[in-house]
């Protein structure tokens, strides 16, 4: 089971959190990676993130990420969204 967590901090509170589980062996990583996350920003109500360069770099290597102002189009009302695969 694919897991990844994706929270939401202001001011270094976590402000609300969601987990995603993607049994669906068919797909990549990268594709239960990105199904994930349009969950995670379906479920926030968000639009989806840009990767930027540093989130590649830092997904591959801590499996994790934040996503600040910087990577959404529209203004968000928090600091960032961070996501984190918890077990693969």
């Amino acid at each position: 089971m694919f897991r990844m967590w994706g929270k939401i901090f202001r001011d270094n509170n976590l402000i609300e959190d969601t987990t995603i589980s993607i049994g669906d062996y068919s797909l990549t990583r990268t594709q239960m990676v990105f199904r994930a996350l349009d969950e995670i920003c379906y479920a926030f109500d968000l639009s989806k993130p840009i990767w930027l360069d540093a989130n590649i770099n830092e997904f591959r290597r801590l499996s994790r990420t934040r996503f600040r102002q910087d990577n959404f189009i529209d203004s968000i009302d928090f600091d960032y969204l961070e996501i984190h695969v918890i077990e693969e």
